[in-house]
């Protein structure tokens, strides 16, 4: 089957993010606009890593309809939500420490201060 000069089949509807080869600007994907990368927004790797209050609220406003949340880091009553979240991310970020472990390694890495700010 022959492709047109946006690389799409012909027939198939075109969904075009950014800039669209002939000049135009394409509809906005929605779900991936970051807040700016500062003090105020992410916390430093000493610090547990991640994403500060500020930066979540700041990533909620410009993805509404997003889920983001905080880190549980206070003390959870068994089986609560924050308990599953908390049990979730922990699992998640072990096969993380699986997958590099160059960073499960060093006690200041990003991955392992994330874990400890988690407190898996």
């Amino acid at each position: 089957m022959s492709r047109n000069d946006f690389g799409l089949r012909f027939g198939e509807p075109a969904q075009y993010y950014g800039n669209v080869p002939d000049g135009r600007t394409a509809m906005k994907r929605g779900g991936d606009v970051m807040p700016k990368r500062n003090k105020k927004n992410f916390r430093p790797t000493e610090k547990g890593a991640g994403m500060t209050k500020a930066g979540v609220a700041a990533y909620r406003r410009a993805n509404p309809g997003s889920k983001l949340q905080t880190a549980v880091t206070g003390k959870v009553k068994p089986g609560s939500k924050a308990a599953k979240r908390r049990k979730s991310f922990c699992a998640r970020s072990l096969g993380q420490m699986k997958k590099f472990p160059k960073a499960a390694k060093d006690p200041n890495s990003r991955l392992r201060q994330a874990r400890r700010r988690w407190k898996c």
